[in-house]
């Protein structure tokens, strides 16, 4: 399917160290974004490991008649690799990583997430979350136990309840959806929506957008401005 494909990722104005990683395969479609997290380099090397698990199990023109299935398996494997890494090195050990991706095919895109690194659609001048955070904040949101607002604010909001690799084994949310012309997916760890408010992403996207690069840039550019107090990184794909 026709497309177009822009990414950028940055360190942030707080951070010394870069524990975001991601991997594009145009050509089969597939968009994947990691957000590491462990002590020392651990954060950087459970990314680095998922995405290039990912890339490897899926970045092949002719994967499986199931999307669905090849994601699934995809995944265990990257959180087969992080897991084993981290059991073999004790500097590693409790390292993970949240997973974003997008696999576009025949005006479908299946979107699949661990943890709260997430998938926004930008489609006819709105905005509309793809994804729900598996955080602990996100989840009392769902159950009416605290708003939106007390969420952003709260001690806890960068806890997450589910991760590739700190267990044996993963369960990730996949959705399949259909896609129109125009339809623009954007994949961004935390770091963009810890310090952009949802209202503002949409005012982003809504500008002529002709060069998706330079949509990245200002969405990161936006993030440091506020604080830029993670590391920042942008995947927009624009279905044309």
């Amino acid at each position: 399917m026709p497309m177009e494909v822009a990414a950028l990722t940055d360190v942030g104005r707080v951070r010394s160290a870069n524990e975001d990683a991601y991997g594009l395969c145009a050509e089969a479609g597939l968009f994947v974004l990691c957000d590491g997290m462990g002590g020392a380099a651990a954060g950087e090397v459970a990314s680095q490991t998922a995405v290039a698990a990912i890339t490897e199990a899926l970045c092949d023109a002719q994967i499986a008649e199931d999307p669905r299935q090849a994601l699934e398996s995809g995944i265990a494997e990257a959180n087969r690799r992080v897991f084993s890494h981290a059991q073999q090195e004790i500097s590693l050990y409790g390292m993970g990583t949240t997973l974003v991706l997008a696999l576009v095919r025949d005006a479908r895109v299946w979107i699949a997430h661990v943890g709260d690194s997430r998938c926004y659609r930008w489609r006819a001048g709105a905005l509309e979350r793809m994804t729900e955070d598996h955080s602990l904040v996100d989840e009392q949101v769902r159950l009416g136990q605290m708003t939106a607002d007390e969420a952003q604010i709260s001690p806890f909001r960068n806890v997450i309840t589910r991760a590739v690799g700190t267990r044996a084994t993963v369960i990730p949310d996949i959705e399949e959806v259909a896609t129109e012309r125009g339809d623009l997916f954007l994949l961004c760890s935390d770091g963009l929506t810890k310090e952009v408010s949802e209202s503002r992403l949409a005012e982003l996207l809504g500008q002529d957008a002709v060069d998706l690069q330079e949509t990245c840039r200002r969405l990161i550019e936006e993030a440091n401005a506020a604080g830029g107090s993670d590391n920042i990184t942008a995947i927009a794909v624009r279905i044309s």
